[in-house]
């Protein structure tokens, strides 16, 4: 993952662990402090676990790189901590890799994006993805013309975000918005599918951006992917396109990654700057990636060392080191264990070879190197083993 993300020109910054809880609850409002991990430290101040890592970007962005060069493309990797009722794919400590890119609205910018998202999952060898792009500004709009006050906005977009119709039409009709609004209002989560439901988007202006990212994402070779209007993300902060993806097999708890354009420095204290990014979910990656019974490989060792006898101990420690630095992976017996019980151990712990070091091989300069698989054997010098096991991967 973090390949993919330095091959997309992103550069990866280290965040804390804990901050000040008014850091989360500037962007997310009081209501999530009962969500978090919160403490008062030795001096007094009220801090927090990190719930997520957005609100820190912008944080470090505003006191450290507002005068750098624009665009500024970030990626960031760590755990984060919610008061969460544990289940599959849904924990209190889990760990996420994210993305932002802070500069200009363009089409290209958040087809970027949703491209290292996309790329990034694709690069951990997960197959079954489906991709899903909105755009939440349709529905602010809709709300603020329907004479819903800015500050009133996050709650109705909250209700849908959570499928909450009743609450929603509630919310609406205590507001003073006609019926027929709010059937329009609910319509919206209905419009899905290929680039032919954006004739149906009811704003000239979302819906050109929409089309021009479309033809964006299928220049870089992203296709298969749908428009879902219904994606309304309740965070207050998302502003323009918005986009999920999700892995289908994980079932209540499918959504991988989740992100899109957002307006959150000015409630920092910052000046406005177009951002867009995305925040993915690694542990449901790893538990997508158990659905489809995908293997991780892992390197295993290049070569076992097993010494015989006080006299080989000495030599073994000095072809250790001297394999390691040639840039082989190597181990060797540090419970001075007997031959049988080394070499059942070295195939235990996926070598490819043991190298058996003894009074016979040390008075001839050799050692016997053994196949792991095979079970061959081989007599070779002490000074030629570094080529013998570079020549044989």
């Amino acid at each position: 993952m973090r390949n993919t993300a330095i091959g997309f020109g992103f550069r990866e910054i280290q965040l804390p662990t804990f901050e000040g809880l008014d850091l989360f609850t500037t962007k997310s409002g009081q209501g999530i402090v009962d969500e978090l991990y919160a403490f008062e430290d030795k001096g007094g101040r009220m801090m927090a676990l990190r719930p997520e890592m957005t609100a820190q970007v912008m944080r470090f962005y505003i006191a450290e790189m507002s005068v750098q060069p624009k665009p500024l493309k970030l990626f960031y990797f760590g755990p984060c901590f919610r008061y969460e009722n544990p289940q599959s794919g849904r924990f209190r400590e889990f760990f996420q890799l994210g993305a932002e890119i802070i500069g200009s609205r363009t089409p290209e910018t958040d087809a970027e994006v949703i491209s290292l998202a996309v790329s990034t999952i694709e690069s951990t060898g997960l197959k079954n993805c489906r991709l899903r792009i909105g755009y939440i500004g349709v529905l602010r709009s809709m709300l603020a013309n329907a004479g819903i006050l800015d500050s009133k906005i996050s709650e109705g977009l909250h209700l849908l975000d959570k499928n909450d119709e009743k609450g929603f039409s509630a919310f609406a009709s205590e507001a003073g918005i006609s019926e027929e609004k709010v059937a329009e209002m609910l319509s919206l989560r209905g419009i899905g599918g290929g680039e032919e439901v954006l004739d149906r988007v009811p704003s000239d202006d979302a819906k050109k951006y929409l089309q021009e990212l479309s033809g964006m994402m299928k220049k870089i070779g992203i296709r298969g992917f749908e428009f879902d209007l219904g994606i309304v993300r309740g965070l207050d902060y998302y502003s323009g396109m918005v986009f999920e993806i999700d892995a289908p097999n994980l079932g209540a708890e499918k959504q991988v990654c989740g992100g899109g354009s957002y307006s959150l420095i000015p409630a920092f204290g910052g000046e406005e700057v177009f951002t867009t990014g995305f925040a993915l979910g690694f542990d449901r990656v790893l538990i997508a990636l158990e659905k489809e019974e995908f293997e991780i490989q892992s390197p295993g060792l290049d070569a076992f060392i097993i010494p015989l006898g006080e006299e080989a101990r000495e030599s073994c420690m000095e072809l250790v080191s001297r394999l390691r630095k040639s840039g082989f992976i190597v181990d060797f017996d540090l419970m001075r264990r007997n031959l049988s019980k080394n070499l059942k151990y070295a195939s235990s712990a996926g070598a490819k070879t043991a190298i058996i070091l003894g009074t016979k091989e040390l008075s001839s300069g050799t050692a016997t190197i053994r196949d792991m698989v095979t079970g061959d054997q081989k007599e070779v010098p002490l000074d030629s083993i570094r080529d013998f096991l570079g020549s044989n991967p």
